[in-house]
């Protein structure tokens, strides 16, 4: 597993549980975690520096890396 598709992974169950928290009542909890959501991604894509890729490649190997 590569660090780009495990982001995208991780995202993906964030924003499940973003759904979770709406559908149970608990509306405060989801909008802060969805507001977390969205600066992380409108900073990573203002600055090109994403602080989720570079802690997940400490561990994880890049897609460039494994595509070789």
């Amino acid at each position: 597993m590569c660090v780009e598709r495990l982001q995208k992974i991780i995202l993906a169950m964030a924003l499940g549980i973003v759904m979770m928290l709406a559908a149970s009542g608990s509306i405060k909890a989801a909008f802060i975690l969805h507001l977390g959501i969205i600066i992380i991604l409108i900073s990573s894509a203002l600055t090109g520096f994403c602080y989720i890729t570079k802690v997940l490649s400490s561990a994880f190997p890049l897609c460039s890396e494994v595509k070789k």
